[in-house]
């Protein structure tokens, strides 16, 4: 199988200042842990518009739509493994470890993780 390497991408939001939004914040983690194509995909929204909220140049006069957008697609998942929200981070956190080869219900739960529709990763199309 090949290895895939992850390297974790800079992104820039200090034109927001110091009260950044949560939904930047949201969306910035998830283009650190993908990328900006990966999270616009995601989220609905086109690479640039991605680009472009984050660098707080976002051309349009208010940012109700795509930050309604981010929070829908980042801010929490509907685990079908668990059946209950979690984060994204959680989602991504869980997926990410090793295999739990120690223990068989915690190695059921991650293997249903990486065949997850959730799962950028995930090469089967989200069929389980």
């Amino acid at each position: 199988m090949k290895d895939i390497i992850r390297r974790t991408r800079t992104v820039d939001i200090s034109n927001w200042g110091d009260d950044v939004p949560r939904w930047i914040v949201l969306l910035a983690d998830e283009v650190r842990a993908t990328n900006r194509k990966i999270a616009a995909e995601r989220i609905g929204v086109s690479r640039s518009a991605v680009s472009l909220a984050l660098a707080n140049r976002y051309p349009s006069p208010s940012t109700a739509s795509i930050e309604k957008k981010v929070l829908e697609a980042l801010d929490g998942l509907d685990c079908p493994a668990l059946a209950i929200k979690i984060s994204a981070e959680q989602c991504r956190d869980y997926r990410a470890r090793p295999a739990p080869t120690h223990n068989p219900m915690a190695m059921r739960m991650w293997q249903h993780c990486q065949r997850c529709p959730h799962n950028p990763d995930n090469q089967d199309g989200g069929d389980q």
